[in-house]
């Protein structure tokens, strides 16, 4: 009985320490209840108390105080370790006085607390500091922004964009910087040459405050529920499912003859949803009525295929497709240094999905000027689709004007669609090497029973090393790096995708959801309506 109890311990550590970016593998409890900034010496956890003036050393190990240190100051929301320092810094200058904002930084001497340097930040409203290596970077909640400047005498290295409205807590893990935002709960994974937003994941709590890196581990505190927590920074998981909601779908194609001649031949075809990671089709898919056969294209994506014939004018034609399907928010953890170089690319998906085509035109000298633009002499797969991801953010932006151009055509005039920023996005991929391909759904509008007529499209990229990944570049279309980031290997719940395709076929051609062919009589008025309309169902 012993050895099975301490069987079932073993397997229940061993699953707690396997997850995604995020996920708590320990807590404890803050000593004091105004947790604000907090670093890792090495072997200890530091944090600071704006309420007790104490900055607290804590075993990391069961969150016990080792001691503690009496602050330099009477309001610290930051603190780094340099291997060897403190640095704390104080939000009101080191006098506590209401509304008297100005950060001042000092460097504390560990094992006494003596102040060995005092300097004024290029900060007003200062939240936590993070080490580099060379130097402190520290939240400016004021501007938004994080800024690298020298401890010595406050000089300003630079500053790029804080992902979101509400920064809060900042660390350096040796590659990249991690910011926590109090607005909304998520921690970020940060590139700090350039203030872009890799990575996203939920705070364990309501309140994140300080973050401290650890060397495998990041530990955030919170401020809302006095809680320490001890989160994993990177393991072998490249997704999570979250948030899942279950929906019924019928979509509906509608062909009404409005004459005067008849319709002599009707091909409707319905794209027929799948599993994938983001969805989970419950049950058998009904269609009303039967389809005359069903039909898998050259990308391999299945239609139900209805052939009718001499249909006069006045009358409707309705085929639809009723799906139940589970779907779920998919985050990505993709740590860039992990995706390897087109080279590395199987060859079977080059030629698959690097073909050229109508739409794309990725031979065309407006395209391979802007790849080299975006692209440069990057090897990185990852980096090479982020950065075309980004050009096409500064160089477009949406607009439904009707009609789906050529991908040139497009990014010369400089707004487009989610079809025509797919075509666009999907040529300069190509034309750097970089298989590319789209998926199409009918969407969520808002409510759970609501009604779809616009659809969405976007694209998915091969990544050496991870696989397909999802983009969207219409939607990266956004101010702040986080919500540019929510585009970028990311789906939502609110999707179910339905076609899946490299280009043009003879079934769907460049259409999504659904598609027909139709001859007529002379003269004869058809008009084609389809709309997805969604009902929740229990859970």
């Amino acid at each position: 009985m012993k050895r099975l109890l301490l069987l079932a311990m073993a397997v229940f550590y061993a699953l707690t320490l396997l997850g995604y970016p995020g996920k708590v593998v320990n807590m404890f409890s803050t000593p004091g209840h105004f947790s604000t900034g907090m670093t890792f010496d090495g072997k200890y956890l530091w944090l600071a108390d704006r309420k007790t003036d104490l900055l607290y050393q804590i075993n990391p190990d069961n969150g016990q105080v080792a001691r503690t240190l009496k602050a330099p100051a009477y309001w610290i929301v930051g603190l780094a370790y340099d291997g060897q320092y403190l640095w704390a810094v104080d939000l009101k200058g080191g006098i506590p006085k209401a509304e008297a904002y100005q950060g001042k930084l000092y460097k504390v001497d560990p094992k006494d607390g003596t102040i060995l340097h005092t300097v004024e930040l290029p900060v007003r409203y200062p939240q936590d500091l993070a080490y580099d290596g060379h130097y402190l970077w520290v939240v400016d909640a004021a501007k938004k922004q994080l800024v690298q400047f020298d401890p010595i005498d406050g000089t300003t290295i630079k500053a790029i964009p804080a992902p979101a409205t509400r920064p809060t807590g900042l660390t350096y893990d040796g590659h990249y910087l991690w910011v926590s935002d109090r607005a909304r709960n998520e921690i970020y994974m940060v590139e700090p040459r350039t203030g872009i937003v890799l990575l996203i994941t939920s705070s364990p709590d309501e309140y994140p405050r300080g973050l401290a890196w650890d060397g495998e581990y990041l530990w955030n505190n919170d401020s809302q529920s006095d809680k320490i927590y001890k989160l994993v920074r990177k393991d072998d998981d490249l997704t999570v499912k979250l948030h899942h909601r279950f929906a019924q779908l019928t979509f509906t194609h509608l062909t009404t003859n409005f004459g005067p001649g008849k319709i002599k031949t009707l091909d409707v075809y319905l794209a027929i949803p799948v599993n994938r990671i983001n969805q989970e089709i419950v049950g058998d898919i009904k269609f009303d009525p039967q389809p005359t056969d069903f039909i898998t294209d050259k990308w391999g994506q299945k239609v139900a295929h209805y052939h009718l014939t001499d249909i006069p004018a006045g009358q409707k034609r309705e085929e639809s497709m009723t799906v139940k399907a589970k779907m779920w928010d998919v985050y990505y953890f993709i740590f860039p240094q992990d995706v390897r170089t087109v080279n590395d690319i199987p060859k079977d998906i080059k030629k698959k999905y690097l073909v050229n085509d109508v739409k794309y035109q990725y031979d065309h000298p407006v395209i391979q000027k802007a790849v080299h633009e975006a692209v440069g002499d990057e090897k990185n797969v990852y980096w090479i689709v982020r950065h075309i991801f980004d050009y096409l953010r500064e160089h477009m932006y949406y607009e439904m004007s009707g009609g789906w151009n050529t991908a040139p055509t497009v990014l010369a005039r400089g707004n487009g669609s989610c079809s025509e920023y797919s075509f666009v996005f999907i040529s300069m991929c190509r034309a750097a090497g970089v298989p590319a391909r789209y998926v199409g759904s009918v969407a969520e509008r808002g409510e759970a029973a609501s009604t779809d007529d616009v659809f969405h499209r976007w694209v998915e990229v091969y990544m050496p090393g991870i696989g397909w990944v999802p983009v969207d570049p219409s939607g990266g279309d956004q101010k702040l790096p986080a919500d540019q980031a929510r585009y970028f290997a990311h789906l939502s719940r609110r999707f179910l995708i339905t076609t899946q395709s490299g280009g043009g076929s003879k079934t769907m051609e460049w259409t999504y959801n659904a598609n027909e062919h139709y001859t007529t009589e002379p003269q004869t008025n058809v008009v084609v309506e389809y709309f997805g309309d969604w009902q929740p169902l229990e859970k």
